[in-house]
């Protein structure tokens, strides 16, 4: 993967497939939609870091990074409500997986944090997969490789509540 195949991908999804334009435009749709959004990437993988923030970061969002779930729940309980507009969780990694994670989130004291958006996202892409995410308490579930289109519609989505 290429960084300038990364750019051209992102600017045809966030100026919705209009190649008439060389230049990023900051007034497309998504921009606007993600612009000063902040994002929790969960994600263990150093490759899968690198390309998810690439891409949300392109998008408008201000990324911050755990590397598991523990240190994931320990970031939204740290931070005030509103800290985080969603969270990006990768299913499997060590210490605590996606699932033990998002159903701690739900289960804190304060409503604010505990129903903060979680979307799930893994290599795992079957129903029962998408099942368990949502049992775990999560609001949706992305598979990998990620569709950029596919995540950026789920994000829209979300975060228009």
């Amino acid at each position: 993967l290429f960084m300038s195949e990364l750019s051209d991908c992102l600017k045809r999804v966030c100026t919705k497939g209009d190649d008439s334009s060389d230049d990023y435009d900051e007034s497309s749709p998504l921009v606007e939609e993600f612009m000063g959004r902040r994002i929790l990437l969960v994600e263990d993988n150093e490759m899968n870091q690198e390309i998810a923030i690439a891409i949300l970061e392109e998008a408008g969002f201000f990324v911050e990074l755990a590397c598991d779930g523990k240190e994931s729940v320990d970031k939204v309980i740290n931070n005030p409500v509103g800290h985080y507009d969603i969270v990006l969780m990768d299913i499997q990694m060590p210490i605590m997986n996606g699932y033990e994670a998002a159903r701690e989130i739900r289960n804190l004291a304060d409503p604010d944090l505990a129903n903060i958006p979680i979307i799930a996202m893994t290599a795992d892409a079957f129903e029962e997969d998408r099942m368990a995410a949502l049992e775990a308490g999560m609001n949706e579930h992305i598979s990998k490789p990620i569709d950029v289109e596919v995540l950026f519609h789920v994000l829209k989505y979300i975060l228009k509540g």
